[in-house]
């Protein structure tokens, strides 16, 4: 009964994702089934035409049935028409058997677009809070490495199911022609599935234990790749190395041990099932005393019914290899579905009046401190305000939240006066530009880069203007100008041919090109030398009255052009006013921030 239930629960999982042309596969495989049991099962009347030219006194009940079929087709007594039969009967099987397995392919194809699609949009609309205390290697490994095996596991199911029907329809056809015959080797058939329920739920085991060990492995390789600069450059390969070996180590030995599963199960199928059909072929011959004819039949289909049994286990033992992966992304959907961002209904107009925060708190984690506490400020729209502050003062979850990525534990964030749980948060981060320290440079073309794929250059004039202009504005129109192919110049992973300030100003580009009402410069210039700083600085400088600009910056320099600035600590805004007033305040916290750094 517990494998009945895997069953049904695996089959509602299938379709969840399928749909109901889950179905289809069913009435397929019994149709391609029937026809192969019932094909067979014809060289019963054609083995009594050929012996005796009609029908023979010793027929038994199934027999006089087939006779009483071949006569309604005028067929009976005609070795000819049975054959031709027997050859249309195993045409249609092709038939159904292609189309079939022309349908399977198509479900499979739909399933992994669909695992991939749905996870990527899932991902794209789960709470930024959930996001931020998993690990990148999770989510990689469960949309690339768990749905594959996903898919693995439904291409299994269909296997398994295909056998299943037909050993069905073997044995029945067999029962149908000497069910004595038939019962005894079900009965068989039943015990040996029985005997393999402990080798299946082991199986199951497995397949979980590896799918979690491919979860952990993956986190250790994106985390090592990520930082193999810093692990290279200070000797550290050998520390991680025994902790992706103990990973690989162990993962491989539960594929070992799974294979070693399978292979017991392979090799018993030849063996299993010839000792069975010699042994049914003694009883049915010695004690029931049958007739050679239907013996013969019966036995073809007992035989194929066997081969088709033991492949169940088998098929069913596949599906288990895979079902860890199965249950990881079912159980990767209820999870992010559970922590799906919640949005409003709103949707705003472009920006025109200002972004306030009232009395604003929040943390992280319930056991954590806050990073911001009872945070009121005002940002009127086109105006350009800085946020300073030592690191941990809170200015990026600031930052965060002006974005919505992250929501008030208490208080309110007002966009142009709506609250932000009215909001509709697509409506407001289409209005967003946001760059950071940490350039994103996709390995395309510069052009692609800027527009993040909106067209072709070279066919659209329009769109071609538009990127030149946002390169111009971000002081990058001339660099890019004096490399081999242009705006057509492939940037490699992570703009690895391009100069740390070259990044920067294409990332600039790209955000000037979106014209965002509001742009975040998320220390932006940092890690950047003295002339590309000036590039981007001018860059900034030029935007001001144009759009709505806030600005995290550690070198104070480069917000002297600000209309207005707020000093952070702990979480909390502890001064605030224009750069000058906050400058030749005596005793401020900003003076003593601004002649550390001796402006």
């Amino acid at each position: 009964m517990s494998t009945f239930r895997d069953l049904l629960g695996y089959l509602r999982t299938y379709r969840r994702y399928i749909g109901r042309r889950i179905y289809l596969v069913f009435v397929l495989t019994i149709a391609t089934a029937f026809a192969q049991g019932f094909g067979i099962t014809m060289l019963l009347p054609l083995l009594r035409a050929s012996q005796s030219g009609g029908p023979a006194e010793d027929m038994g009940t199934a027999e006089e049935l087939l006779y009483s079929f071949l006569e309604l087709l005028g067929i009976a007594d005609s070795m000819v028409g049975i054959l031709g039969l027997i050859a249309f009967i195993f045409i249609a099987k092709g038939g159904l058997a292609f189309a079939k397995g022309g349908y399977i392919g198509y479900l499979q194809s739909r399933l992994l677009r669909e695992l991939k699609t749905k996870l990527f949009d899932a991902y794209s609309r789960m709470d930024y809070r959930y996001y931020i205390k998993q690990n990148a290697g999770h989510f990689i490994n469960v949309i690339n490495g768990q749905v594959n095996q996903f898919f693995q596991s439904f291409q299994n199911f269909t296997g398994f199911l295909t056998q299943a029907v037909t050993a069905i329809s073997y044995f029945g056809f067999a029962f149908f022609i000497a069910w004595n015959f038939a019962l005894m080797a079900i009965g068989v058939g039943l015990v040996l599935l029985f005997l393999f329920k402990y080798l299946n739920a082991y199986v199951r085991r497995l397949s979980r234990m590896r799918s979690r060990e491919m979860s952990e492995l993956n986190k250790l390789l994106v985390q090592s790749l990520q930082s193999l600069k810093y692990i290279v450059s200070t000797n550290q390969t050998a520390h991680l190395r025994t902790g992706v070996l103990g990973s690989v180590k162990r993962l491989t030995s539960y594929i070992f041990k799974q294979r070693i599963a399978g292979a017991f199960t392979s090799s018993l199928k030849e063996p299993v099932s010839v000792l069975l059909i010699i042994g049914l072929i003694i009883v049915q011959v010695t004690v029931f005393e049958d007739p050679i004819a239907p013996i013969f039949v019966a036995l073809l289909l007992f035989h194929r019914g066997m081969q088709a049994m033991i492949s169940i286990q088998s098929g069913w033992q596949q599906t288990m290899d895979k079902i860890g992966s199965v249950e990881m992304v079912d159980d990767e959907f209820d999870m992010v579905h559970k922590h799906r961002e919640e949005t409003g209904s709103h949707v705003l107009e472009p920006l025109h009046r200002s972004i306030e925060l009232d009395n604003v708190s929040f943390a992280y984690g319930e056991d954590e401190d806050h990073a911001l506490r009872g945070i009121s400020l005002t940002i009127p729209a086109n105006t350009t305000v800085a946020l300073v502050g030592e690191s941990g003062a809170g200015k990026s979850t600031l930052v965060d939240m002006l974005t919505l990525l992250l929501k008030p534990d208490t208080g309110t964030v007002e966009i142009d006066d709506v609250p932000h749980p009215e909001i509709d948060l697509n409506s407001w981060r289409s209005q967003i530009g946001y760059v950071s320290q940490e350039t994103v440079v996709f390995d395309d073309t510069i052009a692609n880069n800027i527009s993040l794929w909106q067209g072709n250059i070279e066919d659209d004039p329009e769109l071609r203007d538009r990127i030149h202009d946002a390169a111009k504005r971000a002081y990058a129109h001339h660099f890019i100008e004096d490399l081999p192919n242009g705006y057509q110049t492939v940037v490699g992973d992570r703009g690895v041919r391009l100069s740390g300030g070259q990044r920067q100003r294409l990332f600039v580009a790209r955000e000037l090109f979106k014209r965002p009402n509001l742009l975040i410069l998320d220390e932006a210039t940092s890690a950047l030398d003295t002339e590309s700083e000036r590039y981007i600085q001018d860059s900034i400088d030029a935007l001001k009255g144009e759009m709505t600009v806030v600005i995290i910056a550690h070198r104070l320099s480069t917000i002297k052009n600000v209309d207005y600035v707020y000093v952070m600590d702990e979480g909390e805004v502890i001064e605030e006013g224009p750069y000058t007033d906050l400058r030749n305040h005596d005793g401020s916290r900003f003076q003593e921030m601004v002649e550390m750094q001796r402006l």
